[in-house]
């Protein structure tokens, strides 16, 4: 008996000898396409949106060298914002026509051109154009990414969404840092052409293939919490394929189902860019040694760094119920522009915390709402769900702009 209980405790001791390197390679090579996959997304939206951050400072920046008659400003929001509403409003419709790769080629040729173009700009129209290549650049990056989300671990969002914050943040900072060193307009934007290289290598070289098999990567809590977000009962549904196999019908029916996240958030950035365009310049205080536009800069790296705290947060926190936070920015707004008529805050860094708060909410906002998207929705349903979920942001900054830009130029008129 002994001798058997011997030899068979041999056998599994040399069964466990034989086989428990084989499952290490797995967990490890799983461990490695982790990192590699958070590092990739993090640098794919710290470069898709870094292009676009910069742009907008140096084209502002021509344009006032230029010294040119009227308000640039609503052109250049105007450029701004119109391609990449117009990519957004397209994209659920036919852009899954186009591979990823080439739409990741454009997406970093445009961002190249725009360095170029508004590098050598002698005109307020080449400038102009240089800001509509970037904007091109991000809409269309941000829609293919979000949608590349879907074939990996719901994980990457959360680093995309850092990246993306951490753009804002950095790349205001470092156009400001290289022009104050001495660098002109012109040799600070050719030095940064290796961001749009960045993100081509990013999304060529250090991606791995998608993990077919978990693509969701949920913890156990999340999974019994995860309800669907679309009635997958009905009968439309049950019969679509994967991906972007869905009839129109289909396609309406997810689309409404998102409603309940997508409103949301375009009210967080119609009142968050509300604020940013038509009150930032009126929030001005004369009992401190800043100067106005000293009090400006302030607010939008205020602001930047709000964003990027938050939109880096969701491994801290998860909010599933992102109204509250389109209600607190809603009430963010009315609270300023009830500022900006009776003037009674008495201190600056009120003002501080309310935009640094601002941005947090943004951020959030962000984040949350394309987390529990991912969450919520089925395998098949998800690629569309990110791309047309990407609307939200655009469409809150464009109804902002077109009642945030009257409203500034009517209290800057009044006496």
């Amino acid at each position: 008996m002994e001798g058997r209980a011997g030899s068979r405790r041999r056998l599994s001791d040399s069964e466990r000898e034989d086989t428990a390197p084989e499952p290490q390679a797995p967990r490890l090579d799983r461990r490695c396409a982790h990192w590699k996959n958070a590092v990739g997304f993090w640098i794919l939206g710290l470069c898709n949106n870094f292009s676009y951050v910069v742009m907008l400072s140096a084209a502002h920046d021509i344009l006032r060298q230029e010294r040119t008659a009227g308000n640039q400003s609503h052109a250049v929001l105007l450029a701004d914002i119109l391609p990449t509403l117009v990519i957004k409003l397209l994209a659920p419709l036919g852009l899954h026509l186009l591979p990823y790769s080439p739409r990741v080629l454009v997406s970093g040729v445009c961002s190249a051109g725009s360095f170029v173009l508004v590098a050598f700009s002698r005109s307020v129209g080449t400038s102009l154009c240089g800001v509509v290549l970037a904007s091109i650049s991000s809409g269309l990056g941000e829609v293919t990414f979000l949608s590349l989300t879907a074939f990996y671990p719901r994980a990457v969002i959360s680093w995309w969404s850092s990246g993306t914050g951490g753009a804002g943040l950095l790349g205001a900072l470092s156009y400001l840092g290289l022009t104050q060193a001495g660098l002109s307009p012109q040799h600070t934007l050719l030095s940064m052409l290796g961001i749009p290289a960045l993100l081509l290598a990013s999304y060529f070289f250090l991606l791995s293939s998608p993990e077919i098999l978990d693509p969701g990567g949920e913890d156990e809590a999340d999974t019994a919490a995860r309800q669907p977000l679309i009635g997958t009962e009905t009968p439309e549904l049950k019969k679509s394929g994967s991906g972007w196999n869905l009839s129109l019908r289909e396609r309406w029916t997810v689309f409404k189902g998102l409603l309940g996240y997508i409103v949301p958030l375009v009210l967080v950035y119609f009142a968050e860019y509300f604020i940013n365009q038509g009150l930032f310049e009126l929030l001005f205080f004369w009992n401190t040694s800043l100067s106005h536009a000293e009090q400006y800069r302030w607010y939008q790296m205020l602001y930047q760094a709000g964003v990027f705290a938050s939109r880096s947060s969701l491994r801290c926190f998860h909010i599933r119920f992102t109204w509250a936070l389109a209600l607190l920015q809603c009430l963010n707004l009315a609270f300023l522009l009830t500022d900006v008529f009776l003037a009674f805050l008495p201190s600056i860094y009120l003002v501080f915390l309310i935009i640094l708060y601002e941005g947090l909410l943004g951020g959030a906002a962000y984040v949350n709402t394309f987390h529990n998207i991912a969450l919520e929705t089925s395998d098949e349903h998800r690629e569309f769900a990110m791309a047309a979920a990407c609307i939200s942001d655009t469409l809150g900054i464009s109804l902002s702009g077109v009642l945030a830009l009257p409203l500034h130029d009517f209290l800057c008129s009044l006496p």
